[in-house]
């Protein structure tokens, strides 16, 4: 590994600043191109038939009527994919095209290519396809009893024989959330005339699916190179691979390029989603409130295929605890296979689910001794050099859990009551609620996660830095889904050199290898590690060339003495660098879950002020406060962006987000009936950033943005506990929870 830059270069738009994004004006103006914006000469328009029963055998399917609708190019089935007829991020096990039985609603049976968006459409509705349904399997603690799993993990530490003098129990559950994206799955695939292909799309890790789809396509790898389009958000929904595969089928069958758009209902079926859980807990203390054990079975429910139901369930086998620490405990978890849409990635990866049951567990434990919450989670906060209560791994790096703490704990309350402005009352403008119906109530939540991947994951990341007479390039393949991984790139490789001319370039799989997955909180540290890497080097590179000791967009500097110009350092030749860096390393777990199976942690907290109309079941959140550890805000604008974003959609798990499925079949796949956050939804919100530098991490930094999410929403519910005195055990709350039918 490289030498590392401790303290960065003054320059104007470096680290701890909050610079203006590259991509920002464009994206306001409408000028910035996402994948569904791209276009090519004489294109096609693919689009999906998909099952409408969660299980059932499939009969027959006549592609005939299809074909016979002009502008019909390609109509295409399971038996024409030429390689591996199944893929998989973690385990190839969903088929490319279903061929005899189909396993969850709206999975892909058949596509089609044609000249334009509509003829496209009409094909796939022609294209018959006969069905004999069969019973799905629906409930994942059944499908846990008949052996129906992706994977089964039993974590166990300390002495099993130990117990606590108070005991609380309870049973949780939450609900199938989707990420919500603001673009819908969209890519263009190019053929090049000599049998391989051109992918532009929109990804979380172009490398992954370069993998899979070269297997299913029956390529070689260089005949395939994958270009990181525009991206319209992510939060998880990108990780496993939806339209890649069927595009370049049919790009590759026509021998011309093949656009496809998913509308928003398709796009519901066609991407993964947050797993359900069901929860059991019980937390043993003494009468001072110190945990002693504590013990807990988790299943989530991940569908119809493995997608990374594995490495979700280990995330929440793993932070079944929380940020405390515990002598003694013991996690069993199970990820179920039903008939269920597919689950996978989502802002958090498991840590969502155990957070909204291990913190009403600490509420209820609080009542049980007589405590404050607050005094509560203090008593048992988890802090560097204590060890993880689930595997036993000690706590090397930052994680200032009491300051976190305090920190929110300080911050005051509003003082004031609801108004008479009927958007900031429970009902908003339906006028449902007088000021005088309004209970409100306060919650208080701490939430933990990992950074990177775990269990021996070998987790590393590739940039190459140019210096050119223009400024420096930084190349990678790192995806910028919008959270602005671009100008964090800029900060760091201006001050890592010192130049303020700075440009980011996403090269194709074919130009630079894998800079990782943009999930995990990781590429702050993996690709802005490596970059920080390149970059240096580059510009000790021109230092020796000079002969100086500074370096600026003006040339090389020896004290106050100009050496020499931009020009002249690249006399010799061109000044680059290629890095990998890689991060300390993990281990796979023992049999009982124990070992260093993770590579750094963060911590947040949350607080919130939440209206009830008691008898209407109606919420008003006024407001959510955090605490966020951080390591060392790059950019505190962009860190603050992150936490409003990330707490909304906490609001949204813990009062409207849920994916309703009835027997296997999704009910609300729109924004018509899937109810996110609006504005008007939307809290105040007051932030404190702990910044204790992460080692290892870029100028201290460490990934932070899936923390404003896990905390936030069993807050939001422990304070509509507090206005209405109910158990609300569920996520999200819906009305008749509250009222109490």
């Amino acid at each position: 590994m490289s030498t590392r830059v401790d303290t960065p270069v003054e320059v104007q738009g470096g680290v701890g600043t909050s610079p203006v994004r590259p991509d920002g004006i464009p994206k306001l103006r409408g000028t910035f191109a996402f994948s569904s914006d791209l276009r090519h000469d004489r294109q096609l328009w693919g689009a999906t038939v998909r099952s409408p029963h969660p299980r059932a055998r499939i009969t027959s399917i006549d592609i005939a009527p299809a074909l016979a609708i002009g502008g019909v190019q390609a109509v295409l089935t399971a038996g024409d994919v030429p390689g591996n007829p199944r893929f998989g991020q973690e385990r190839a096990d969903q088929p490319v095209l279903a061929s005899s039985e189909v396993s969850f609603w709206g999975e892909a049976v058949c596509i089609v290519a044609a000249d334009t968006p509509q003829i496209a459409r009409r094909a796939a509705a022609a294209v018959a396809v006969s069905y004999e349904p069969l019973e799905p399997l629906t409930d994942p603690e059944e499908a846990v009893q008949r052996g129906e799993t992706f994977r089964v993990l039993e974590v166990t530490n300390g002495d099993q024989g130990r117990r606590g003098e108070v005991v609380v129990e309870g049973y949780y559950e939450t609900g199938m959330q989707d990420q919500a994206m603001l673009g819908t799955e969209s890519g263009l695939a190019v053929p090049d005339g000599e049998g391989g292909i051109d992918l532009h799309i929109s990804t979380q890790w172009m490398h992954v699916d370069h993998r899979q789809i070269v297997d299913c396509l029956g390529l070689r790898p260089e005949q395939l190179r994958l270009h990181l389009a525009g991206i319209g958000g992510a939060f998880g929904a990108r990780e496993d691979l939806t339209l890649q595969i069927h595009l370049c089928l049919l790009a590759l069958h026509t021998g011309r390029a093949v656009k496809m758009v998913y509308d928003r209902a398709e796009s519901f079926a066609g991407h993964v989603h947050r797993h359900p859980a069901r929860l059991w807990y019980r937390h043993e203390a003494d009468r001072d409130g110190n945990l002693v054990r504590v013990e807990a079975r988790v299943i989530l429910d991940g569908g119809a295929y493995a997608e990374t139901s594995s490495a979700v369930l280990a995330n929440a086998a793993y932070f079944a605890v929380g940020p405390y620490r515990c002598p003694t405990v013991h996690v069993e978890a199970a990820a179920a296979r039903t008939n269920h849409p597919p689950a996978g990635a989502m802002r958090g990866f498991g840590a969502n689910q155990v957070c909204f049951a291990y913190e009403a567990q600490m509420d209820r434990l609080a009542a049980e001794v007589g405590l404050d919450p607050i005094e509560l989670r203090l008593r048992n906060a988890l802090g560097h050099g204590d060890r993880l209560p689930t595997s036993g791994q000690e706590i090397t790096g930052s994680l200032p859990t009491a300051e976190v703490i305090r920190s929110l704990a300080a911050l005051p309350l509003p003082d004031d009551e609801p108004g008479d402005d009927p958007r900031r009352l429970p009902g908003g403008l339906g006028l449902t609620t007088p000021r005088s119906a309004v209970r409100r109530g306060v919650g208080f939540a701490v939430g933990i996660k990992n950074i990177f991947f775990s269990e021996a994951f070998d987790d590393y990341a590739e940039a190459r830095a140019v210096l050119t007479p223009e400024g420096l390039e930084v190349h990678t393949a790192a995806a910028e889904v919008g959270q602005g991984l671009v100008t964090i790139l800029e900060q760091i490789a201006r001050s890592a050199t010192g130049l303020d001319r700075v440009r980011v370039v996403f090269d194709h799989t074919g130009q630079i290898g894998s800079a990782g997955s943009t999930s995990a909180s990781r590429q702050t540290q993996m690709a802005g590690g490596v970059v920080l890497e390149a970059c240096t080097a580059v510009r000790e590179e021109a230092l020796r060339r000079a002969g100086g000791d500074r370096l600026d967009d003006r040339g090389v500097w020896r004290g106050d003495e100009l050496v020499a110009l931009p020009a002249e350092l690249l006399a010799e030749g061109p000044i680059e660098h290629l890095s990998r860096y890689r991060h300390a390393p993990t281990e796979r777990p023992g049999p009982t879950g124990q070992g260093n199976v993770h590579a750094g942690f963060c911590v947040a907290a949350h607080r919130a002020v939440v209206d009830v109309d008691p008898e209407l079941g109606l919420v008003r959140v006024v407001r959510v406060d955090t605490a966020q550890d951080v390591g060392r805000a790059l950019n505190p604008q962009a860190v603050l962006g992150q936490i409003e974003g990330g707490i909304l959609q906490g609001v949204g798990l813990a009062t409207m987000e849920e994916l309703l499925v009835d027997r296997g079949v999704v009910r609300n796949a729109s924004f018509t009936d899937y109810l996110i956050p609006t504005i008007l939804d939307a809290p105040e919100v007051e932030a404190v950033l702990i910044e204790e530098p992460e080692p290892g991490g870029p100028f201290g930094a460490k990934g932070m943005a899936e923390l404003p999410t896990i905390s936030a929403t069993p807050a939001v519910v422990a304070a509509i506990r507090a206005a209405t005195g109910r158990a609300l055990t569920r996520a999200p709350v819906r009305p008749e929870h509250i009222i109490g039918l």
